[in-house]
């Protein structure tokens, strides 16, 4: 059994996110489930406490939680080459996909929605395993079962980025609390060799991008510029990552007339059937608003842009979020705020997940045959997310 201290390559960490690259559909809360399979379960790289303690971070951070807990597991296995290689084999996979799209988008629609469908009901099952195996690491009695069910209810409640972000707050307060009913000992890991100085650049670097990019690109008339500053600050102003980003992003490009809206839906609709995170979207944007021959070049761009602000932001933190994440207080509140992560994932479980997948009786089969696969079977997600994409197409 593998020694959760031990340290890994940037090979190694590229070739388990290539994996997950390509086969974790669901959007990001499915995202946390295929990562706590694969590295908390089989590969050992954390145990459950501090994957949980990633989650909570990243889930208060601005940015795309998934991608942030991939750098964060990236950074914590081999330094910043393991970020680079997980942010690479996690992102790329749909980036490239999402940049050929923007490419032969009218030949990819006539492709049909019966295997999208499909793909779609398979992550019900996805989630709702990943709910129930968080839920037994995370909120295991009363108090923070009840604190998980609360925190499902104020997200349903208030379904916009403010909700989650009451949510994890009212966890955080009430975990202060709650009796300290955990025997087990923390992560035995090594910290994160970072230091303070760097954390504090990559923070220092996070505002000034922010304040100085709008100045640069109203001085400006350089398109390049003024993408750069669009992208960024979707990447560092949204909570909550993935859908939430959308209307940002549709404020940002379609007033301006860099893309229509119609061609804007299209790729948004393309992203929820890539696997990987739905940030890849910026990819297809970067492709379509760019003359060609310089569509990858854009497509490069964008995509940079928006996933910097999420690197700045876990390179400022790590390095003091270690120290803050020892102190008993801070432990407390945290396992509150665990809780609450699992209320988030039930709260997605319903919406968007269930009320976009679960239409009639047959994607109700299609959900409940893929859970059975993946938990009593143990099948791999891939194979579980290609039978649902064929049994979508061969029921539509």
């Amino acid at each position: 059994m593998e020694d959760l201290a031990k340290r890994g390559g940037a090979i190694e960490v590229l070739a388990a996110f290539l994996k997950l690259g390509l086969t974790s559909f669901g959007g990001p809360i499915a995202h946390l489930g295929y990562f706590r399979d694969e590295f908390v379960a089989r590969r050992r790289w954390l145990d459950e406490r501090a994957y949980a303690d990633l989650i909570a971070l990243c889930q208060f951070l601005p940015g795309p939680a998934s991608s942030q807990v991939a750098l964060a597991i990236g950074l914590r296995r081999a330094g910043f080459a393991g970020a680079f290689a997980a942010w690479a084999g996690f992102t790329l996979p749909s980036a490239i996909a999402m940049t050929l799209f923007a490419y032969g988008a009218a030949a990819a629609g006539a492709l049909g929605a019966g295997w999208l469908h499909g793909v779609k009901a398979v992550a019900v099952a996805v989630v709702a395993l990943a709910t129930y195996n968080m839920a037994r690491a995370l909120a295991p009695d009363r108090a923070r079962g009840s604190l998980a069910v609360a925190a499902a209810i104020i997200t349903l409640a208030a379904p916009l980025a403010w909700g989650q972000i009451a949510a994890m707050a009212l966890g955080g307060v009430v975990g202060f609390f709650l009796p300290d009913v955990e025997a087990t000992q923390g992560d035995a890991q090594s910290p994160i060799a970072i230091g303070r100085r760097v954390g504090a650049a990559a923070l220092i670097a996070f505002f000034a991008f922010l304040i100085l990019l709008p100045l640069a690109a109203a001085a400006t008339s350089n398109h390049a510029i003024a993408l750069l500053d669009a992208f960024y600050r979707a990447g560092a102003l949204v909570f909550g990552g993935g859908h939430v980003v959308l209307p940002l992003l549709q404020a940002a490009v379609v007033p301006p007339a860099w893309i229509g809206n119609d061609a804007f839906l299209a790729g948004y609709g393309a992203a929820q059937a890539a696997p990987g995170p739905l940030f890849s979207f910026a990819a297809y944007l970067g492709a379509a608003m760019t003359p060609a021959p310089n569509g990858v070049a854009g497509a490069a761009l964008c995509l940079a842009a928006i996933y910097l602000p999420s690197l700045l932001l876990i390179v400022g933190v790590m390095p003091y979020w270690a120290a803050l994440s020892a102190k008993p207080g801070v432990r407390a509140a945290l396992r509150g705020v665990n809780a609450s992560v699992v209320g988030l994932l039930i709260a997605a479980l319903y919406r968007p997940v269930w009320t976009a997948g679960i239409l009639s009786a047959v994607d109700f089969s299609i959900a409940a045959a893929a859970f059975l696969l993946l938990f009593s079977w143990r099948a791999p997600p891939w194979a579980v997310v290609l039978l649902g994409a064929l049994a979508g197409a061969a029921l539509s």
